[in-house]
C-alpha cells in the first residue's frame, strides 16, 4: 500500500500541521492566478468523504477510485480524506503516518463559481489503526455531513477498528460486487445508513423497468406469475442478483407470493428480465446489451402484444457514487 500513497496525486507535509497546509496551498495557488476558493468562502466545500482503501486495493485501483472522487467533487465541493493502511512487508519497521495534501478548483460560468476539492491522503501501519480515526476528525471540515466509503474490504472483521466513522457517517457506501459476500450483514451501529453502490449503478434500468410496468395495472403484472428470470453476463452477476431482490420486493408490493427466481448466464454486457406466467400467451421480457446501449421490451398482459425500444446502460461511477449518498 506504501506504492498507493506514492503513486496518489498531492504533496507530503506532517501529519500534525495537514490544517495549516492546506490553507497555505490555496493561498500560494491564489497568488501564482490558479484557480482557488474565496478567502474564508465557507461554500467551497459542502461535504466530507473518507473513502478508506481496503488492503486488496491495488495501485490502478486505487488511481481509478481517486478519479471517480474527484470528478464527484466538481458537482459537489469536498474535503475527502483517503485512508491507505500498510500491511505485510511493506509495513515492515513503519511506525508513523505519512500524510499528503493535494486540491484542485474548477471553474463554471464566472470566476465566483469555483468548485474546489481538497485532499488528505494518509498512510498508516496497522499497528497504528487505533489512531487513526482520531487523526481523520481533525482533517475533516467542521458542522458538514460526513460519508464513509469502504473500498474492497476483505472481510467485514476489518472494519470493527473504525466504529467513530461507521457511527457518525450519515452513509456508509459498499460496492457489493467486490465486498465480502456477507457485507450487508455487518452489525453496522445504524444499518439503515448503508448503500450499495451496485443499487445506484442500476438507477436508469429501475426507472426504465418501473416506468415501463407501470403502465399496466398491479393485478395484472402478478396474475399467474410464476417465474423470475434475471438473465446476465459474468460481469454483471452483481446487477443482476440487485436487480432480482428489486424486483422481488416490488412485485411482493403488487401482490405476488410464492414466485421462482433464477439467474442464469449469458453473454458479457447483457442483462435481461423475463417473467414466466401460468397462462397462455401471457408474458414479459426485457433485454439490454451495454455495447449497444439498447434495450427490448416485448409483452402481451392480455390486451394484445406490445413492443418497445428504449436506452440501456449503467451510471457512471461518479453518479453512482452521489446517487448513493444523497437518494
Amino acid at each position: 500500500m506504501a506504492t498507493i500513497f506514492n503513486a496518489l496525486p498531492g504533496i507530503e507535509v506532517p501529519v500534525s500541521g495537514i490544517k495549516h497546509h492546506l490553507a497555505g496551498m490555496w493561498s500560494d495557488t491564489a497568488a501564482s492566478g490558479g484557480a482557488a476558493p474565496p478567502a474564508k468562502d465557507a461554500k467551497a466545500t459542502q461535504v466530507n468523504l473518507v473513502l478508506h482503501l481496503g488492503l486488496p486495493t491495488t495501485v490502478d485501483d486505487a488511481l481509478a477510485q481517486f478519479a471517480v472522487v474527484e470528478k464527484f467533487s466538481q458537482q459537489y465541493p469536498s474535503r475527502i480524506v483517503v485512508l491507505c493502511p500498510l500491511a505485510g512487508p511493506e509495513a515492515e519497521g513503519v511506525t508513523d503516518m505519512r500524510a499528503k495534501i493535494f486540491g484542485q478548483c474548477y471553474l463554471g460560468k464566472n470566476k465566483n463559481d469555483a468548485r474546489c476539492v481538497e485532499f488528505v491522503i494518509l498512510s498508516y501501519p496497522l499497528s497504528t489503526r487505533s489512531f487513526i480515526e482520531s487523526q481523520v476528525s481533525i482533517c475533516l471540515s467542521t458542522d458538514l455531513p460526513l460519508y464513509y466509503w469502504a473500498h474492497r474490504f476483505a472481510a467485514n472483521a476489518k472494519l470493527a477498528d473504525y466504529r467513530y466513522l461507521l457511527g457518525r457517517a450519515r452513509r456508509v457506501l459498499i460496492d457489493s460486487s467486490i465486498a465480502p459476500a456477507d457485507a450487508k450483514l455487518y452489525p453496522l451501529p445504524r444499518p439503515e445508513v448503508l448503500r450499495d453502490l451496485v443499487y445506484s449503478r442500476l438507477l436508469p434500468v429501475r426507472q426504465s423497468l418501473g416506468q415501463f410496468l407501470a403502465g399496466y395495472e398491479p393485478g395484472q403484472l402478478v396474475e399467474k406469475l410464476t417465474t423470475v428470470t434475471v438473465t446476465h453476463g459474468d460481469d454483471l452477476a452483481a446487477e443482476a442478483r440487485v436487480l432480482s431482490g428489486w424486483l422481488q420486493r416490488r412485485l411482493a408490493a403488487c401482490g405476488a407470493a410464492q414466485i421462482e427466481f433464477a439467474q442464469p448466464a449469458a453473454e458479457a454486457g447483457r442483462l435481461g428480465v423475463e417473467f414466466g406466467y401460468d397462462a397462455k400467451g401471457k408474458h414479459f421480457r426485457w433485454q439490454g446489451e451495454l455495447k449497444t446501449g439498447h434495450a427490448h421490451f416485448a409483452c402481451n398482459f392480455g390486451g394484445g402484444e406490445t413492443k418497445l425500444s428504449a436506452s440501456f446502460g449503467l451510471l457512471a461511477p461518479e453518479r453512482a457514487l452521489s446517487e448513493a449518498m444523497f437518494f
